[in-house]
């Protein structure tokens, strides 16, 4: 399998990702920002996503997107084809997009919203901690996104303080306080489980 950041090459996948973002959201029962053909081609044609493909089969997928003028970074999107769930694919792109994350946007804040129990070990493995909802972007098109979602009522309701997704946050000043090297950590992929993965 490989796992490469996104170029021209991988538009071809485009329409099969899009399509399983959005069963996977069904099949959930939970929602996602749907995003058009147009908005990931463009992810994908600007190497700002990463793609895992083995013999010329799609895979999985993240996404990267920028908030409050590249302050925030998201790693969004996460999806694996139903028929290589289960195998560690799921860490494998989470490490990717973080790292590549990490290499465009050093000094921005990662952070991600979901309700997926997988998701947020990744997250965790990956130096993530839980936050409040005030200490992500307050960007208005991010919370836009959640338009789509079942749950945005319950949002509004709550003013955006919090849903029923966990918010998690990855600073980089966190690093240098702690004194730790910024590196991914070593991870056994071979146990891990993914469920029906999206954020």
């Amino acid at each position: 399998m490989e796992i490469e950041i996104s170029s021209c090459e991988h538009l071809v996948y485009v329409s099969e990702i899009q399509q399983e973002m959005y069963d996977s959201a069904q099949r959930r029962g939970t929602g996602i920002a749907k995003r058009s053909i147009e908005y990931l081609s463009k992810k994908i044609s600007e190497g700002n996503a990463v793609v895992a493909t083995e013999n010329g089969e799609w895979v999985g997928f993240c996404y990267i997107e920028t908030w409050s003028h590249g302050k925030f970074v998201a790693n969004s999107g996460l999806i694996v084809s139903p028929k290589f769930r289960n195998g560690g694919v799921a860490t494998q792109i989470k490490h990717k997009v973080f790292q590549l994350s990490r290499e465009k946007y050093p000094n921005a804040k990662v952070f991600g919203l979901t309700t997926g129990l997988a998701v947020m070990k990744i997250n965790s493995d990956l130096g993530y901690k839980p936050v409040i909802y005030s200490e992500l972007t307050q960007d208005e098109e991010f919370w836009n996104g959640c338009k789509n979602c079942v749950n945005y009522e319950i949002l509004m309701k709550k003013e955006r303080k919090n849903c029923l997704c966990t918010a998690m946050l990855f600073v980089p000043e966190n690093l240098k306080i702690n004194g730790a090297a910024d590196q991914q950590p070593e991870t056994d992929y071979s146990n891990e489980k993914e469920s029906n993965l999206s954020i």
